[in-house]
């Protein structure tokens, strides 16, 4: 037996580990580390169930290739990277580059080395069809910067803040969550509140988070842009905006007071199911009674309707309070791995990128932060014509499992002529795919921690892990970019990786493509590896002053933003009797975050399929009594598009009318065992319709269902139930 000092690769914030390996080099356990100097020994469930992980059955040790019947057999992996190229050769001969598409999700996202040479192999083949979870997850963001404009500088951090206003975000739970410290948010939400920052929680259920705030507004979900326009419109009638900063940085500010003017007080509590009491007080507690400190939001109002304009109301609330860093402060964080560059205390004006450029030939849609919307994945694969995807990579992602409109995506994924999974695990997408390769996991492989987007850490900190535990025997895996790399050598491409152009004639290896990623870093390659814990950018950053005579502003008030504000104050909902389709329906299904997993992760782990065998439908007690129905009972969701099995469970954290469940969820269609699979919620929801302008966003959270008890209150026999 042996320690080793580590850091976790199950989500962004890699917290810091201390892992035991036998004498093999295989996991025994994994538990924080209270050295590590930006976690302190925070770990959660996942990263210490690691070695069931890495050990579980349904794990693939080498490459897999699909025969006609649909049966599996191991192959080498040259001899599939052969195999794959010259279909690829013929299908892009036949049909272009734009026949190739691929899809990331979070496992690709969070491995270093692969990050940059998937989109470079792509643009290398002449193909846009890049798509990751961003465009089904918080895309809103930077569909806000680019409509709003930003500041040259930070926003405020919370170290020296004496507000924080989050809305629909859980970071006790979500963990990478905009506004909070990426690293150990419970510590650092308890320890800001223990030196006087107020905290505001706007959240249908009393999350985790929202325990801790001094002020908490439960609405309707979806009800987010009317709540954003209340506190905009009390804030400007109350005068409590900065208004020095507003007359120097800030277009439109007439046309924001009009367009706010009818959500009067009364008319958003009302309609939100909020008090006027709360509200004035909200607006009081974040505008006039406190001077530092930002608004932010998480999954909740970017997966519900109208997610773009809800973000950037919530935006507005920065800007026109001027929560932004000023000349001669010091920057949080200016970055390690990445390039420093310049922080000016100006407005950098709003792009609209999305305006320019290449466009989708299904919806028109143009880029965002050259990504494809998600959102229209299934069209491009499912439309015929010219640039129809016929080939796709799927990265790290359950692709069957986490999209919505899941019958549409396994149709799609079935029209492929071939589809390649990067993929540790037989999950529902492996076994659909024509060639699966078996990554290594986050011990097994050389790695760096978050780079893309290194801004989250509360300071310039990076930290390199080498490999530490050995594969399982006789098994076959690779690092990931080893296949993006293999191909493109086998078709004769070339490829940027991060800006460099990389030698094809010679292999890398995955230290030189991390040296490459790190080579902004203050120090040498080799001595930043051999930092055991990490190192910090010793060199302090400060705010530059702005251009006085600059011209951009912040377009708080765009007329897009303008006519759909309009549209939801001409289109209120009769609140238990929702109308979708023509059909009405008596309550909103919001998405549920769960400690114990992440989307369709870490389900084959036995300890968490214990603690969450399925994924329960909870509902206030007093639902439940108003059904008939108690915890364990079987129960339909039924939306306009479709439906789906539940067990209940109560929570009395629920406003009522509304019913929260993961997603996620679920097995193939027609092979779903609710008891052992639990139920895919993207049944739910269709991508036909309902999918937000610029983004594509398709209505995930918020959606109209009906609610009906199975026949005989059929139960469910999962031992769980006996806590709940």
């Amino acid at each position: 037996m042996r320690e080793v000092k580590s850091f976790c690769r199950f989500c962004m914030p890699f917290c810091g580990t201390r892992v035991t390996l036998d004498d093999d080099g295989h996991l025994v356990s994994v538990r924080g580390d209270k050295q590590d100097p930006m976690n302190h020994g925070y770990t959660c469930i996942k990263g210490v169930q690691a070695p069931a992980t890495y050990s579980a059955p349904d794990r693939i040790l080498t490459p897999i290739k699909r025969a006609e019947d649909g049966s599996f057999h191991p192959i080498d992996v040259e001899q599939a990277l052969d195999e794959i190229a010259e279909r690829l050769r013929v299908i892009i001969d036949r049909h272009g580059g734009e026949s190739v598409g691929a899809f990331r999700g979070s496992g690709g996202s969070i491995n270093a080395s692969a990050v940059p040479i998937l989109p470079a192999l792509l643009e290398s083949i002449g193909s846009h069809k890049f798509f990751t979870t961003m465009t089904i997850d918080q895309s809103a963001k930077v569909v806000t910067v680019e409509r709003l404009g930003r500041w040259g500088a930070p926003s405020h951090p919370i170290r020296d803040s004496d507000i924080r206003l989050l809305v629909g975000v859980n970071p006790l739970v979500g963990m990478a969550s905009v506004g909070v410290d990426l690293t150990n948010p419970g510590k650092t939400l308890k320890d800001a509140k223990a030196r006087g920052m107020k905290l505001i929680v706007i959240d249908p259920r009393k999350t985790e988070t929202a325990r801790l705030a001094d002020i908490f507004l439960q609405p309707y979900p979806g009800e987010d842009p009317t709540i954003m326009a209340g506190l905009i419109h009390i804030i400007l009638a109350e005068g409590w905006e900065d208004k020095d900063f507003c007359a120097r940085h800030v277009a439109g500010m007439d046309t924001l007071a009009a367009m706010v003017a009818p959500f009067d007080p009364d008319y958003v509590a009302s309609r939100a199911g909020v008090s006027t009491s709360d509200l004035h007080a909200t607006a009081a507690l974040f505008a006039r009674d406190s001077k530092r400190g930002t608004a932010s939001t998480g999954t909740g109002p970017s997966m519900a309707p109208h997610s773009n304009l809800a973000e950037h109301l919530v935006e507005i609330l920065n800007v026109i309070c001027g929560r932004f860093q000023r000349a001669g402060e010091q920057v949080p964080n200016p970055g390690f791995l990445r390039p420093r560059y310049p922080r000016r205390a100006q407005v950098v004006a709003p792009a609209r990128n999305w305006e320019n450029g290449f466009r989708s030939r299904v919806g028109n849609y143009g880029m965002l932060a050259g990504e494809m919307m998600s959102g229209i994945l299934c069209d491009e694969i499912l439309q015929p014509g010219d640039g129809q995807i016929r080939a796709l990579f799927v990265h790290g992602a359950n692709l069957a499992s986490v999209m919505p409109d899941q019958q549409k995506t396994i149709r799609a994924i079935k029209s492929l002529d071939i589809m390649v999974a990067i993929e540790p695990f037989m999950n529902d997408t492996a076994r659909m795919s024509d060639y699966v390769f078996p990554g290594k996991l986050g011990y097994e492989r050389a790695d760096l921690t978050i780079f893309k987007y290194e801004s989250l850490y509360s300071r310039p900190y990076a930290r390199y892990g080498a490999p530490i535990a050995s594969p399982p025997e006789n098994s076959q895996l690779v690092d990931d970019w080893e296949v993006f790399w293999g191909l493109a050598k086998r078709l004769g491409l070339p490829l940027e990786y991060d800006g460099v152009a990389l030698d094809m004639s010679e292999k890398p290896t995955t230290d030189s493509l991390l040296a490459i990623i790190a080579r902004h870093a203050p120090m040498s390659w080799e001595d930043f590896k051999n930092c055991e814990l990490g190192a910090f950018a010793e060199e302090p950053q400060y705010v530059e002053p702005g251009d006085p005579d600059a011209p951009d502003r912040f377009a708080v008030a765009p007329a897009d933003i303008v006519d759909e504000l309009r549209e939801v104050r001409e289109t209120a909902p009769e609140h238990g009797r929702y109308r979708s389709e023509g059909k009405h329906y008596t309550h909103l299904m919001v998405s549920r975050r769960l400690p114990e997993v992440v989307n369709s992760c870490h389900r084959n782990v036995p300890a968490i399929r214990k603690r969450v065998p399925q994924n329960f439908a909870y509902l206030h007690p007093d639902e439940l009594a108003r059904l008939g129905v108690v915890a364990g009972d079987m129960v339909s969701l039924t939306s306009d598009h479709g439906s789906i099995p539940a067990a209940v469970a109560p929570d009395t954290t629920l406003r009522r009318g509304i019913v929260s469940i993961a997603h996620g969820w679920g097995s193939l269609p027609g092979e779903t065992i609710y008891e052992r699979d639990g139920s895919n919620t993207g049944l739910l929801i269709s991508t036909d319709r309902n999918l937000e302008t610029i983004n594509a966003q398709p209505r995930m959270s918020a959606v109209p269902v009906n609610i009906a008890a199975a026949p005989q209150h059929t139960r469910t026999s999962s031992k769980r139930l006996e806590s709940l």
